[in-house]
């Protein structure tokens, strides 16, 4: 669906574009780019099209066309890729370490940042590392083997820390695929069974009660700190226990307030943590943070925990990451134009803008 839409965003005067599909199997398909949306509650599959295959020698600069035996036929170049993928092949670095491979440059994060990102526990931990701070969280390796070893897996003292509810998560995955929120520690070895049928590391967070809050951050122009959009805010619709796969994508159980309701301050902050978040995994091109607005209960000030960092968010025009840009004065059109030109200015994936040390706090703006 994000594919979709930045495909009917590219300008076919300034831009030739090849639509390359992937199947549930991993095969590389050309494809229309037609029919990339959702329908009767079903998503948009790729099944059919011409096979392709990435040429890994750089001197080949894109695809080539396999007939039937699989033999190499014509190739296609191509300047610059725009990954519009999610999840598992798409976010987690394997897709930027194949172009990197093949001397593509790309929209987006690099190879490392992209894993790391993806990887619920490294983001905690080099976000954590960066003074950004995270929801308690208990982290589960080998989540398959320890349950039948310990259908309990967690002792008395780290249920107690976590309190209920907790949110049982795989550790690599996205759009709340495999996740569950348990409300009575009873429930909790199906839920280990379900995340680990994902990922066998699992993560075991506490619930932070707050406000949603996420924020886009996108690459400046030139070598400058990066830029924060206005955040916006997901509100629940009544009936809606919490934000899983079906109230996004599939139900109408969501609000959004595209921009948020904040203070002029806390925009200030949560801009300036979402760049500090970008800087400290990494980042390129784009990313979503996600936050949690709660309350310290020591002082009663403002507490920003980071949820995730997004490095391929959602990239239809209802989507988050578009709507924040739009309300902060850069159009769906530019947005994919400015990735674009991003990706093709031969700034390495993953570099930090100059005048920016690592973990710094670039003001608001």
């Amino acid at each position: 669906m994000s594919a979709g839409s930045v495909l009917a965003a590219l300008d076919p005067e300034r831009y030739e574009v090849v639509p390359v599909g992937i199947t549930r199997d991993g095969r590389w398909l050309l494809h229309d780019g037609k029919a990339l949306a959702i329908e009767d509650g079903r998503l948009p599959e790729v099944a059919d099209g011409t096979a392709v295959s990435l040429v890994g020698d750089p001197a080949g600069r894109g695809l080539a066309v396999l007939d039937a035996g699989q033999a190499i036929g014509r190739l296609t170049e191509v300047d610059v890729v725009f990954p519009v993928l999610h999840g598992a092949y798409g976010e987690d670095g394997t897709i930027q370490g194949l172009l990197e491979m093949s001397g593509l440059p790309y929209v987006g994060s690099g190879v490392f940042a992209s894993a790391a990102s993806m990887d619920k526990e490294f983001t905690k931990k080099l976000l954590t590392a960066a003074g950004i701070p995270q929801g308690d969280h208990v982290v589960l390796r080998d989540a398959s083997g320890a349950l039948r070893a310990d259908p309990a897996l967690l002792d008395d003292a780290a249920r107690a820390r976590l309190g209920l509810p907790v949110f049982v998560k795989p550790s690599r995955a996205g759009s709340s695929i495999g996740i569950t929120k348990v409300t009575d520690w009873a429930q909790f070895p199906a839920a280990v069974a379900t995340a680990a049928a994902v990922d066998p590391k699992v993560v075991v967070e506490a619930a932070v009660p707050g406000r949603e809050i996420e924020c886009g951050v996108l690459a400046a122009p030139g070598a400058g700190l990066p830029d924060a959009s206005l955040p916006a805010e997901i509100r629940l619709r009544p009936g809606t226990d919490w934000y899983d796969f079906d109230a996004k994508y599939l139900e109408d159980a969501v609000e959004f307030d595209v921009p948020a309701e904040l203070t002029p301050e806390q925009v200030q902050a949560v801009q300036a943590m979402s760049r500090r978040a970008y800087l400290a995994l990494d980042c390129a091109g784009l990313a979503r943070v996600d936050f949690f607005l709660t309350t310290d209960p020591a002082t009663g000030a403002d507490r920003w925990v980071v949820n995730e960092v997004n490095t391929m968010p959602g990239f239809t025009p209802i989507s988050m990451f578009p709507r924040m840009w739009a309300a902060s004065g850069v159009g769906y059109p530019e947005l994919v134009d400015r990735l674009v030109a991003s990706a093709l200015s031969g700034r390495a994936p993953g570099s930090t803008p100059a005048g920016a040390p690592d973990g710094a706090a670039p003001g608001a703006g």
